[in-house]
C-alpha cells in the first residue's frame, strides 16, 4: 500500500460538483500520473468544506494549503508547482476580504478560527464513499462500545447528561426522547432519521449525508439498541440525489462489514436501514406529517399527543431525530458526556450548524459552539457585509424564525436567548441582509413561502397566512393603512395560537419580528408611500435632476415606452404615468441625472 506524502482533498459536495470539482479531481489524478507520482500523492474526493463562497476547494495535506475557486485547467499548475516543486500557487490562495492579505494556511482563516466542527467533523476530511476512511477516524467504535460494554439505559444516560437537544428546530432533549421511546410498550419500534430539511437556503443535513453518511448510520444503530428498534428509516427528499447515492453506498458497505444486519459486533442485536423519499414539502419536516408521508398518506400533521415516541410509524413507537442530531451522537459516546457538556451554554450544549447566506462575504456552512454571538458569526466568521455595505438584519431560523437587527448582534446564539430576542434556532438557516434590503418585502417573501408550503389542513394557517400576505402586498404597493399594522399583529397572534403544527404556529414570526424591529419601514410604506430601500417597485419614482441633465438624450433613447421627453441639450422629463420603472434610463445615464425616489 502506498505511503502517500501528499493528500489533495477536493470538495465533492453538490455545490462544488456543479462547478466541475469532479472534473478537477480527474485532472489532478491525470497530472499526478503523468508526473509519475502515483505513490507519492493521492487525490481524495470529500464532502463539503463549508466555504461554499469560494468553491471548488482543493486542500493540500499536510501543509493545510487551501486553494479556492479552482478550475480543472488549474490542475497541471498545482501538481507541477506544489506537488513537484513545493511552491504554493499564490493566485489560488484565499485572500482575506478585510485585510487583503493572502492566507497561506487554512488554520489562519477567520472563517474557520471560531468554528468547532463536531457534526461536520468528517466533512471535507474523508472520502464519504469509503467506509475504511470513516473507521480510521474512530467510525463505528461508538457502536461497538455501546453494544459490548454498555446497557441501553447507560447509553441513554450519557446522551441525557451531555445535554444534546434536537437540532431540527424545537430543541427537545434528545436523551429524554430516546428514553420515552424505550419505555413505550411495543414489540416493534422504529428509528427515523428526518432528512427532509426544507428551509430556504439550508443545506446542513444534505452536506452531512454527502460528506459523512456513516456517522448517521452508526447513530441510528445506537438509537435502535437504546430504544429496542431493529428497523431504521431515513426520510430524505428526492431532490438530494448525491446524498441519496452516498447514503445507499454507505448502507451497503455497512452491511458488508457486518455493521448493519444481524448479530452486529457478535451480539444478538440486529438493525438495518431503508430509505423513504419525500417530494420536498416543507411541512413534512414536521415529524407527524413525515410519518404520514412514509406510510403512503398525505403529508399532513396531526395533533399531539400521542407523540411519535409513543405512537408513530405504523402506530408503533418511533424515535425521530434529524441528521445533525444523529451525526453528533457517536462523538459524544466516544469522548464522553463530560466533554460535550463543557461546550456551549448552561442550557444549550454543544455546537450548531448554520447555513450562512445572504449579503455576507463568507457564505457557507459553519458549525459554532452554542453561546457565540451573532456579531462573531457575521463579522468574523462571515467576514462582514459584502461591498462595504451597512448591516441591517439577520433572519435566523428560516421562514419560521425571526428577523433580528443591529441591537441584537451581541445576543448569544442559544435556544433561550434567541427566543427571548424574538427569533428561534430553527434548523439553522441564517440569512444576512444589508441596507439595500426592504424589510417589508423580506417579510412578504417569507410569508409567501409558508403560504405556498401550507398543507391546508387547518384554517388559521391556510386562510390566516394568506390574509396576512394580502395585507403585506397591499402595503408594498402603497395601498396600506395604519390599521393594517394592527390587523397584521392581531392576525399573526391568532395564527400562532391556533394553528395545528409548528409551520402554522411560527409562520407569522418574520412579519411580527420585523414589525418589532423595523416598524419605521412599515410606516414609511404606509404614510410616506415610500420604500426607503428602493425595492418595492410600486413605490419607486424615477426622476431627473435638472442640474445634472445635459440633454444627451441617452435616457430617452433607452426608455422602452417613451416615457422620457426632451430636446437635445435641454433638460429631459419623465412622465410617471408612462414609466414602467424598468431602470433602463438609470443604467444608461452617465451624468447621475436619473435618480430613484
Amino acid at each position: 500500500m502506498a505511503d502517500y506524502k501528499i493528500h489533495m482533498l477536493v470538495c465533492g459536495g453538490t455545490g462544488c460538483k456543479s462547478s466541475q470539482s469532479q472534473i478537477l479531481a480527474e485532472h489532478l489524478r491525470t497530472e499526478i500520473k503523468n508526473q509519475g507520482l502515483d505513490d507519492f500523492a493521492q487525490v481524495v474526493g470529500t464532502g463539503c468544506f463549508g466555504f461554499c463562497e469560494k468553491g471548488p476547494i482543493v486542500k493540500i495535506i499536510p501543509d493545510n494549503t487551501f486553494y479556492t475557486q479552482v478550475k480543472p485547467e488549474d490542475a497541471k499548475e498545482i501538481v507541477e508547482e506544489h506537488v513537484v516543486k513545493g511552491r504554493k500557487v499564490s493566485r489560488l490562495l484565499y485572500k482575506d476580504p478585510k485585510t487583503e492579505k493572502i492566507v497561506m494556511d487554512s488554520r489562519g482563516m477567520e472563517f474557520y478560527k471560531k468554528q468547532m466542527r463536531i457534526a461536520l467533523r468528517n466533512c471535507g476530511v474523508i472520502d464519504p464513499e469509503n467506509i475504511e476512511e470513516y473507521i480510521a477516524r474512530d467510525g463505528y467504535s461508538a457502536l461497538g462500545k455501546v453494544l459490548t460494554s454498555m446497557t441501553p439505559e447507560e447509553t441513554i444516560n450519557v446522551i441525557k447528561k451531555a445535554g444534546l437537544r434536537g437540532r431540527g428546530g424545537a430543541g427537545f432533549p434528545t436523551g429524554l426522547k430516546w428514553e420515552i421511546t424505550r419505555q413505550s410498550p411495543g414489540s416493534e419500534k422504529y428509528v427515523v432519521c428526518n432528512a427532509d430539511e426544507g428551509d430556504p437556503g439550508a443545506f446542513m443535513d444534505r452536506s452531512i449525508l454527502e460528506g459523512d453518511p456513516h456517522s448517521v448510520i452508526e447513530a441510528m444503530a445506537i438509537n435502535g439498541f437504546c430504544t429496542g428498534a431493529s428497523n431504521g428509516l431515513v426520510y430524505i427528499r428526492a431532490e438530494y440525489p448525491l446524498a441519496i447515492e452516498r447514503l445507499k453506498k454507505a448502507i451497503e458497505q455497512a452491511r458488508q462489514y457486518g455493521l448493519l444486519g444481524k448479530n452486529i459486533f457478535g451480539t444478538e442485536f440486529g438493525f438495518d436501514i431503508t430509505l423513504r423519499y419525500g417530494a420536498g414539502a416543507f411541512v413534512c419536516g414536521e415529524e407527524t406529517a413525515l410519518i404520514h408521508s412514509m406510510e403512503g398518506g398525505r403529508g399532513e400533521p396531526t395533533m399531539k399527543p400521542p407523540f411519535p415516541s409513543v405512537k408513530g410509524y405504523l402506530g408503533k413507537p418511533t424515535n425521530v431525530n434529524n441528521v445533525e442530531t444523529f451525526a453528533s451522537i457517536p462523538v459524544i459516546i466516544n469522548k464522553g458526556w463530560e466533554w460535550y457538556n463543557t461546550i456551549g451554554t448552561e442550557k444549550s450544549k454543544g455546537t450548531k450548524v448554520f447555513a450562512l447566506a445572504g449579503k455576507v462575504n463568507n457564505v457557507g456552512l459553519i458549525e459554532v459552539p452554542m453561546g457565540i454571538t451573532l456579531r462573531e458569526v457575521i463579522f468574523e466568521i462571515g467576514g462582514g457585509i459584502k461591498n462595504g455595505k451597512k448591516f441591517k438584519g439577520v433572519q435566523i431560523g428560516g421562514p419560521s424564525g425571526g428577523c433580528l437587527t443591529y441591537k441584537h448582534l451581541d445576543v448569544p446564539i442559544d435556544y433561550e436567548s434567541l427566543i427571548a430576542a424574538g427569533a428561534m434556532m430553527g434548523s439553522g438557516g441564517m440569512i444576512i441582509m444589508d441596507e439595500d434590503d426592504c424589510m417589508v418585502d423580506v417579510a412578504k417573501y417569507f410569508l409567501d413561502f409558508t403560504v405556498d408550503e401550507s398543507c391546508g389542513k387547518c384554517t388559521p394557517c391556510r386562510v390566516g397566512n394568506k390574509r396576512m400576505h394580502e395585507l403585506l402586498t397591499s402595503i408594498t404597493k402603497g395601498n396600506g393603512t395604519e390599521e393594517d399594522i394592527d390587523r397584521l399583529i392581531n392576525l399573526g397572534n391568532v395564527i400562532k395560537d391556533t394553528s395545528l403544527c409548528m409551520l402554522g404556529q411560527s409562520a407569522p414570526n418574520p412579519v411580527l419580528s420585523i414589525l418589532d424591529n423595523f416598524r419605521d419601514e412599515y410606516e414609511a410604506h404606509i404614510h410616506d408611500k415610500k420604500c426607503p430601500s428602493g425595492v418595492c417597485k410600486a413605490l419607486m419614482r424615477y426622476e431627473i435632476v435638472e442640474e445634472n441633465c445635459c440633454g444627451c438624450t441617452a435616457c430617452a433613447r433607452a426608455c422602452p415606452v417613451g416615457a422620457i421627453t426632451g430636446e437635445r441639450k435641454e433638460v429631459h422629463r419623465i412622465d410617471p404615468a408612462l414609466c414602467i420603472k424598468c431602470g433602463a434610463c438609470l443604467d444608461r445615464c452617465k451624468f447621475n441625472a436619473v435618480i430613484v425616489n
